[in-house]
Parts: structure tokens; C-alpha cells; sequence
């Protein structure tokens, strides 16, 4: 925060504290007017809703309990980061807090985690309770793109059909989670044109041995063979390393349908898992390396 605006917080609280406590004792009454002789009670001249208000002083709790909300505001801005880039006696933060109670549940658990450190991901991946953890982290940090089964969803890859775009070894599945992967697929339209598409996309049908339309796959292979094979390899069965899909099965990440592919052909397409190194401790990404590995070998 800049020192004008940091100033600019600070005059702004300051100001409205004294104003609001100017207000209240200004204003302030102990007493009870003595009623006049005609026996009519004195009231301000409020009316509202035909509700008129009487001349009365506060109540004395009322008045007392605001009084002290006004003296827990300036402790609390003493303690506490409230005035602009001052940050409190105390040194509070909520990133501090934060770190503070993650590593006290770091403490906890760890004598927890610890009991897995000998085990393979093989190992952990039929061990009880190491799947029940795994569970719990697969739930709190990847069943919002996978989904709680792990079965993914238009755009999220399915996590037990062992298609794998990365590879499905455990050294590839904790890389994965470890460093997130960055898949993309460029657009053809502007090299291949709308027919190079339309023949690309009955090749692919040709080659996942669908009904196709002969002649247009004729053509499309000739395309493939110049501009798709890279990736994803003569026979379009793909390349893990780079993580180009095998598109000779009847698995896509996209959907199947005509229509679908010839979008990924003709617009591209662009895919992030984001890494969770930084987020979980190396013993969390084993356990949870070892559920993720068990959903393909169930």
C-alpha cells in the first residue's frame, strides 16, 4: 500500500472514531425533563410513521456499552493491522496465522505420515489406510476438475480408464502432481484450411476403426502424416512424453462426436494441471500418488 493511501485509511478511521464520540457526548442528557403543568411528555419534533420521539436522555447501559465498543476499536487498532501500513503492536497477519496453524497440523500428522515413508506407491496403493488419506486429499485438492470417482469430465481427464497423456507409472503420476503439466494443441485451421479439417477428422475416425467417409480420409491421411504425426506419431497411437493423446482409441479428452473434433482440429486447445509441489507436503503427494494410481488398477 502507498504512503498516501495508508495515510489517507489512518485520517479516515481517526476522524470518524472522534466524530462519532463528539456526536454522542454533544449530545448527551442525564437527566429527564420535569413534565410541563399540561401533563404532555417533551419529545424532539420526530415524527415518523406517526411514532414521535421523546426528549429522554440514552439509556445508561446503551450509552456505556457503546462507549466501550469505541475503547475496544482503539485497542484493537493498537494491537492489531487496521491504520493503514501499520501493523500493530502484535505483529499480527493472517498469512502468519495461517502458516502457523498449517504447521502445527503439519506436527500432528506427521507422526501419521511417517508410518508410509517405507512403503511403494505400489504399496500405499492397496494399503487401508493410506487409501482412506489418499481419499481425503484427492477430495480436498483434485475432485473439483476430476471429480470425487475420479472419472474427470469434458476437458479433465478420466483417472481410471489407464489412458494416460504423461504415462501412468508412479514416477509419471507424482510428476504430474508434483510439477502440474501444460498441454497444448495448436489451431490448423489457418494451415490446413476447412477441408484439410474435415479430412483430418475422417482419419481419425478411419484410424479408431469407425465409420468413416473413405475419400475424405484418403486425403486426411496425407495431412496427418504432415502436420499431426510429430505429436502424436504415425500411427496417431500418441507420444507420452510429450503428452499428445493416442488417437486410436475411443477415449478423448474433448469428446468423440464429429463435430467436437473438428473444433480441437480447427481452433486448438489448451490444458493446465496445476502443480502442487508448493502446496503439499512430499509425504501428502505419495499417499496421494498412491490413490490416484489405485484408481486405474482397481
Amino acid at each position: 500500500m502507498s504512503t498516501f493511501w495508508s495515510w489517507w485509511i489512518i485520517v479516515i478511521t481517526i476522524v470518524t472514531n472522534v466524530g462519532i464520540c463528539w456526536v454522542l457526548f454533544s449530545n448527551r442528557k442525564v437527566t429527564v425533563k420535569e413534565l410541563p403543568k399540561d401533563g404532555e411528555v417533551p419529545t424532539t419534533g420526530h415524527v415518523y410513521d406517526g411514532i414521535e420521539e421523546y426528549d429522554n436522555p440514552l439509556p445508561g447501559w446503551w450509552f456505556n456499552m457503546f462507549v466501550g465498543t469505541v475503547i475496544f476499536a482503539v485497542i484493537y487498532l493498537v494491537l492489531y493491522p487496521g491504520m493503514g501500513n501499520f501493523p500493530g503492536v502484535l505483529g499480527w497477519t493472517s498469512e502468519g496465522q495461517w502458516q502457523e496453524q498449517e504447521k502445527k497440523a503439519e506436527d500432528r500428522f506427521e507422526a501419521v505420515y511417517s508410518t508410509f515413508e517405507g512403503l511403494t506407491i505400489e504399496e500405499l496403493a492397496v494399503n487401508p489406510e493410506a487409501f482412506k488419506i489418499g481419499r481425503r486429499l484427492f477430495g480436498n485438492n483434485c475432485a473439483v476438475c476430476h471429480g470425487s470417482d475420479g472419472r474427470g469430465s469434458y476437458g479433465f481427464p478420466n483417472l481410471t480408464d489407464g489412458d494416460w497423456l504423461y504415462g501412468g507409472t508412479p514416477e509419471a503420476i507424482g510428476a504430474s502432481i508434483t510439477h502440474g503439466r501444460s498441454g497444448m494443441m495448436p489451431a490448423w485451421s489457418a494451415v490446413i484450411g476447412e477441408e484439410g479439417v474435415n479430412q483430418v477428422t475422417e482419419y481419425l475416425f478411419k484410424i479408431g476403426e469407425s465409420e468413416h467417409d473413405a475419400t475424405l480420409a484418403a486425403g486426411g491421411e496425407k495431412v496427418f502424416a504432415t502436420f499431426c504425426a510429430g505429436c502424436h506419431g504415425a500411427d496417431g497411437k500418441g507420444n507420452q512424453a510429450l503428452g499428445a493423446p493416442n488417437l486410436s482409441d475411443d477415449i478423448w479428452l474433448y469428446g468423440r462426436s464429429p463435430e467436437l473434433i473438428r473444433t480441437t482440429i480447427r481452433s486448438g486447445r489448451q490444458g493446465l494441471m496445476p502443480a502442487q509441489g508448493e502446496q503439499l507436503h512430499e509425504s501428502k503427494i505419495r499417499l496421494l500418488t498412491g490413490y490416484v494410481y489405485s484408481l486405474a488398477h482397481q
